[in-house]
């Protein structure tokens, strides 16, 4: 079942070329953060272009039940009249996050310093997911946590009233166990270090910069090391979200696969911790190029072109790069499947415990539609057979998973017959927008119970 409702059965038909401009909706991890933190300050903080996805909108709910002023004025502008830092309200309900890793497990961070209790929930799939990654640097400030077996949700988290400043060192690279330990550090005294041996996602420390908190961050031998001062008084901010990478990679790799394709994605974030599936593509031999590159709001942005690529070619992409595309590796292997040769990836063990085991879905679901996977616990290799050559035909499962149902959508249009997916509910949490949106482009999808 969709994490929301009935199943949505869905279908992608071989289609003509893909043309046009695709306004694909606000980064994810910046509307989740934006919120957060605007909750976090006394005042009003402003946000145009946050992500209506339902993850985002889940976050916002919880927002509310902690107390903050969370008020839609639509058109993707919202605004935030906060508690201040430390300054959230007890819950008078159970905290339900859908189906976001993300927004839990940021919440929890937040929530771990203060002196009160909330319990959190979320879909079959966000309750399947480890939350110890979390729960356990949260510990170490003086929190406490109760949940089901193997910490999984749900799970009552015992927020610290006297809290104690935390020496950290991430043992995965995790932008979200980062994110979690640096929020919680706000309403710690003295200073909270977090080192991370691989750099990750860094939109927490930049926000985190930008509010008014005292952040550096230290390149060292042993990785990067962020220290944070706590108990600021962060100040209301007006965010502009600029377009989201992870979204916009279903229209440009769909536009690499498909004959004659011309796409323009504009106004994409292309902060350096998140475009490594561009530099990938790049090296594949994608035709990607850089428009109006610019900065807005501290991250870089620019526009994105993407044109039908037929010479891809696979690599091994560089296991330093994982934490920089680490959600775009399952529309990265459908590209794989149009290119020559094989494209190995490594170092993704994170794709094991995302909304679904992401390299099982995925090599499950190729094999299903004729390409070669071969997989093991942290690595798998996909054996392109080039363009025109993918013969298509099979439903693949979702597994609840965002991703995986828009990455079989996007594979169909190329494929020698169509590909169906069981369930593309679970699409409506980041992207709510992508059928309009690729059907606009030239896309053929079709909701198969409609």
């Amino acid at each position: 079942m969709s994490s929301h409702g009935a199943p949505i059965p869905m279908t992608s038909r071989p289609c003509g070329p893909l043309t046009g401009e695709a306004k694909v909706p606000g980064d994810k991890s910046i509307s989740h953060r934006s919120l957060i933190l605007g909750a976090m300050c006394i005042g009003e903080t402003e946000i145009t272009g946050l992500l209506e996805g339902q993850d985002v909108l889940d976050t916002a709910r919880a927002m509310r039940a902690f107390g903050a002023v969370v008020t839609d004025h639509g058109g993707g502008t919202w605004t935030v009249n906060g508690v201040g830092t430390g300054g959230f309200a007890e819950p008078d309900h159970v905290i339900d996050c859908g189906n976001s890793g993300t927004g839990v497990r940021l919440i929890m961070g937040a929530m771990a310093t203060t002196g009160i209790t909330a319990t959190f929930t979320g879909d079959a799939s966000l309750n399947g997911r480890p939350m110890a990654r979390v729960t356990d640097p949260l510990a170490l400030f003086g929190t406490q946590s109760f949940g089901r077996s193997g910490g999984r949700l749900p799970m009552t988290l015992v927020g610290a009233a006297d809290p104690v400043p935390v020496t950290y060192t991430v043992p995965v690279p995790s932008a979200q166990v980062k994110s979690a330990v640096l929020l919680a550090g706000l309403n710690a005294p003295g200073q909270t270090v977090v080192t991370e041996a691989e750099a990750t996602r860094d939109h927490t420390e930049r926000m985190l910069a930008g509010f008014g908190a005292e952040i550096t961050t230290e390149e060292t031998e042993t990785g990067r090391v962020i220290t944070l001062t706590g108990q600021p008084e962060l100040i209301p901010q007006k965010i502009a979200v600029p377009r989201d990478p992870s979204s916009a990679a279903f229209p440009v790799c769909a536009a690499l696969i498909v004959p004659g394709s011309d796409v323009l994605v504009p106004g994409i974030g292309l902060n350096p911790t998140r475009a490594g599936l561009f530099t990938t593509l790049r090296e594949m031999g994608a035709d990607l190029t850089y428009e109006n590159e610019r900065t807005e709001g501290g991250e870089p942005v620019a526009d994105l072109r993407a044109r039908f690529s037929p010479g891809l070619k696979g690599i091994e992409v560089p296991e330093a790069r994982a934490a920089s595309m680490i959600d775009e590796y399952p529309i990265l292997s459908v590209v794989a499947s149009f290119a020559s040769g094989d494209t190995v990836m490594r170092g993704v063990k994170e794709l094991r415990v995302k909304e679904s085991d992401r390299i099982d879905a995925m090599a499950t679901g190729l094999r299903a539609n004729g390409v070669t996977v071969e997989d093991g616990p942290d690595w798998w290799t996909v054996t392109g057979r080039g363009h025109g050559e993918v013969l298509g035909g099979a439903t693949c499962a979702s597994h609840l998973d965002h991703r995986i149902a828009m990455s079989f959508l996007i594979l169909g249009m190329a494929t020698q017959k169509p590909v169906s997916v069981d369930d593309g509910g679970p699409i409506a949490t980041s992207f709510p927008v992508f059928e309009p949106l690729m059907a606009e482009l030239g896309a053929q999808l079709v909701r198969d119970n409609a």
